[in-house]
């Protein structure tokens, strides 16, 4: 399943950031919709904005928690996958990850600009998040 036509709110939103970093995340934006559809009891998504920020909610379900994308004031010139502080996601993602991805803080995965984008690994902290509160 291919990523639904981006909002128009959100296409804002996108547009605003540096080329590079709007790349990247319209590449994990179309990761979080393919993911969602290949994961059994995920559901479709609904895509809006939270925090001025795009956010996937797996409001149908109520498998995972909340999925934003953006920039950290730490990182400006790189993309973002934003997780709710209050999960432990972050925190195994730091684990399992650290050599592929930075971190802030309890919240944020930091994505490399350069290079084509860690899917592998991306996917399994995408799913992870989607099917949060399944576990």
């Amino acid at each position: 399943m291919s990523a639904p036509p981006v909002p128009e709110p959100v296409a804002r939103t996108i547009a605003r950031y540096p080329a590079p970093v709007a790349t990247r995340l319209m590449e994990i934006r179309a990761l979080i919709f393919a993911v969602a559809a290949r994961t059994e009891g995920v559901g479709p998504l609904t895509e809006a904005l939270k925090w001025g920020e795009p956010a996937y909610l797996t409001e149908a379900s109520r498998s995972g928690t909340t999925i934003r994308l953006g920039a950290t004031r730490s990182s400006p010139d790189a993309a973002a996958v934003l997780l709710n502080c209050r999960t432990s996601l972050v925190e195994s993602f730091r684990a399992g990850f650290a050599d592929v991805f930075a971190f802030e803080g309890n919240r944020a995965v930091i994505m490399p600009i350069a290079g084509p984008l860690p899917q592998a690994p991306l996917i399994l902290c995408l799913r992870a998040a989607l099917t949060y509160r399944r576990r």
